[in-house]
């Protein structure tokens, strides 16, 4: 499992992902809520709700929009 941060372009945190050893990997804001998950396996990203935000990329850093 590794965790990692991520940060606007002035440094300031948004939130973190989570990646696990098959590749998925769990979005979280700061507050610790999540926003969603992407899957290698099938090579999406899903925000809120299950909804389809890229269908051919798996980057959870989609996820973090201002």
């Amino acid at each position: 499992m590794k965790v990692s941060t991520v940060r606007d372009g002035q440094g300031r945190i948004l939130g973190n992902t989570t990646q696990y050893l098959d590749g998925d990997t769990v979005a979280r804001d700061r507050s610790g809520s999540i926003l969603g998950r992407s899957s290698r396996t099938f090579g999406n990203t899903r925000g809120p709700n299950d909804r389809l935000v890229s269908n051919n990329k798996a980057d959870a850093r989609l996820l973090f929009r201002k």
